[in-house]
């Protein structure tokens, strides 16, 4: 199973960008769904994107879409969050994961489910 190690976080005004790194070791993520997700001080832990690494395919939250994109560097081994137009309610803490596809997709509906996130990495959007 791959180690994952979110970087990228950080402090910027309302409006500015951020470029979320996930690292991956130990594992490829080859024909594996790699999520974002993301959990606010006092709310559940929620989706914000998922790709799958076998074709391509991504999905994204309703309340990022248009804003964020998810990618991968295959040589890498590295998936990438980019946040545009951040607004203060994109505060909080961002979580990767690289799961099997179907598993993916019902972490989307019960994030609560999985126990292995790893430290995640901050994000801090002023107004």
């Amino acid at each position: 199973q791959a180690q994952l190690v979110e970087s990228g976080g950080g402090l910027v005004q309302a409006g500015g960008s951020l470029r979320l790194s996930c690292v991956a070791s130990g594992s490829t993520l080859d024909y594996l769904g790699i999520g974002w997700f993301r959990q606010a001080p006092g709310k559940e832990r929620e989706g914000v994107s998922g790709l799958r690494s076998s074709d391509g395919t991504t999905f994204y939250a309703d309340s990022v879409k248009g804003r964020f994109t998810t990618s991968r560097d295959n040589g890498k081994n590295t998936v990438y969050l980019q946040m545009n137009s951040l607004k203060p309610e994109d505060t909080a803490v961002y979580y990767c994961v690289a799961l099997p596809w179907d598993r993916l997709l019902r972490l989307w509906v019960f994030p609560n489910e999985y126990e292995n996130w790893g430290q995640g990495t901050q994000v801090t959007v002023s107004s």
